[in-house]
């Protein structure tokens, strides 16, 4: 789904993505899951707030980027949430944001990958309030 991060934030402040059914947190832009069906609406309201304390950086275009979430399963770890921002035009992931770590070695840490050093390591790694100040300062 490449629906602009604007519309996906106005969607979201309409109530669109308060079911629990499937086909609606799809919509939301969930792209691959581990967890329980039933847990992503939850996920949703929780990844959405991370994303509305970022939405306002110069980094994110909120008319030319959209946003998906993932729900990782690490070969050592637990699983974890992450949300990408893309670019509608060539669907390119641009920044990889994950609020909380599953993979052991970086168990409980915020992550930003980007495109900017084409993935390699990450550009933030530590708590959510480097994070924001990554994309806010």
């Amino acid at each position: 789904m490449k629906r602009s991060i604007r519309k996906y934030l106005e969607k979201f402040d309409n109530g669109d993505f308060k079911s629990k059914k499937i086909n609606i947190q799809c919509d939301s832009g969930w792209y691959d899951w581990f967890c329980k069906n039933t847990s992503l609406a939850n996920k949703t309201i929780t990844l959405t707030k991370k994303l509305k304390t970022i939405v306002s950086s110069k980094k994110i275009n909120q008319d030319k980027m959209y946003v998906f979430f993932k729900n990782n399963c690490p070969m050592a770890g637990s699983l974890y949430d992450d949300f990408r921002i893309c670019n509608i035009e060539t669907g390119d992931v641009v920044y990889t944001i994950t609020p909380s770590c599953g993979r052991t070695a970086t168990k409980g840490r915020a992550e930003v990958w980007g495109k900017e050093n084409e993935f390699e390591k990450p550009l933030v790694s530590g708590t959510w309030k480097d994070v924001k100040s990554f994309f806010l300062n």
